[in-house]
């Protein structure tokens, strides 16, 4: 279990004289279903328990250059099935992005997806992080921008994907790059934010995202309200430091409508860090990254030392660092619960005893635990 080094920051960071490389963004390919992109849980789990629902999150699972801490994060939530009891068995993986470095290619999605994950028994949905959303120029066959990736994740229909070996894992049929899954007990909106380092949402999914988060469908009373994207809008690590992009995106669209989610998931940033925002009016908002998955280099949180960096920034004000882990991999189990007070979240994130032994072994501790409460209205 990682505790605070010090002296090290316990609140995001800004990484100083970072050059602007917005030239990246690359055009979303067309939605392969219709508006406004919402897909229901039971079309790729049957009977979801309306009462309890459990499910994995990982980020950055994909290792180009050495795939030895990609398949032991696959193979512990694997055993997570085999080993938990019925009501507590997670029954999906949602997948925070970066499947596959460097550039999402076809050629590279057996090695680094699905063969590390030809064991694991329930579907895995995802959103695309900046790796999987880049194009490699120097390809033998080009490619568009998210193309394999759509086959993967947003093909038309259930169906073995073409360029896997792996044919017992089918393709999921996600309406969009953006989209929203319903769930008994949450709803998820998940965005996309592009190949830029610090993330690019357009003006339509903008504009999609606000009606997402005032939708009488996703009855925010009545479900917890997840939202996921890639990068990270807080972070306090050496490699990114936290998104002003992405915050100010977010920030703009809860102010705008009024609604504020939950908690929301990021990737992106190599490690694991759990943040508390208290807002001005006392109420607060959860935000997790999980990007310590299976790719080879992790990330460590900035010492207040270090002058490459600084948290002097008033969007970075009231946010704090609660927990974090940055030398081990990780995956998150997340439980969702009705009970007689409303609903409760409980986050339960696992990271091994010892990685560096470079074998099958699975074996991983309990590192942090939270638990966030909505009352029903």
């Amino acid at each position: 279990m990682s505790e605070y080094r010090s002296p090290a920051y316990k609140t995001p960071v800004l990484k100083k004289d970072q050059p602007a490389d917005n030239y990246k963004f690359l055009p979303l390919p067309a939605p392969t279903g219709s508006y406004p992109f919402h897909m229901n849980i039971d079309t790729i789990v049957d009977d979801i328990d309306p009462q309890k629902m459990v499910f994995h999150m990982a980020g950055d699972t994909g290792s180009l250059r050495n795939p030895c801490f990609t398949l032991p994060v696959a193979a512990a939530m694997t055993e997570q099935y085999d080993v938990t009891v019925a009501i507590d068995r997670p029954r999906f993986l949602y997948h925070l992005g970066d499947v596959v470095y460097n550039h999402g290619e076809t050629t590279e999605y057996d090695r680094q997806f699905f063969i590390p994950y030809q064991h694991y028994p329930g579907p895995i949905v995802a959103i695309a992080g900046n790796h999987d959303s880049d194009v490699n120029p120097d390809a033998v066959e080009p490619y568009e921008s998210l193309a394999p990736f759509i086959k993967v994740f947003c093909a038309a229909k259930a169906a073995p994907v073409d360029f896997s070996m792996a044919k017992n894992r089918l393709s999921i049929i996600q309406p969009n790059i953006y989209w929203v899954l319903h769930t008994p007990l949450a709803v998820f909106i998940g965005l996309h934010t592009n190949v830029p380092k610090f993330g690019i949402v357009t003006p339509e999914q903008r504009s999609w995202f606000l009606e997402q988060l005032v939708d009488p469908a996703s009855l925010q009373n009545e479900k917890m309200l997840i939202v996921c994207m890639h990068h990270a809008p807080y972070s306090a690590d050496i490699n990114h430091g936290a998104s002003l992009a992405m915050i100010d995106f977010l920030e703009d669209a809860f102010d705008e409508t009024g609604v504020r989610p939950d908690i929301v998931f990021s990737g992106h940033v190599h490690n694991y860090q759990r943040f508390l925002k208290t807002g001005a009016d006392g109420t607060t908002v959860t935000y997790v990254v999980a990007g310590a998955g299976g790719y080879d280099e992790l990330h460590p949180i900035a010492s207040i030392n270090n002058a490459g960096f600084t948290n002097d920034d008033e969007r970075l004000k009231n946010v704090d660092l609660i927990k974090y882990c940055d030398d081990k991999h990780g995956f998150l189990k997340i439980a969702i619960e009705k009970n007689s007070r409303g609903l409760q979240l409980t986050g339960e994130y696992f990271s091994f005893v010892n990685e560096r032994i470079i074998d099958a072994a699975t074996e991983t501790e309990l590192t942090d635990r939270f638990v966030l409460e909505r009352q029903l209205h």
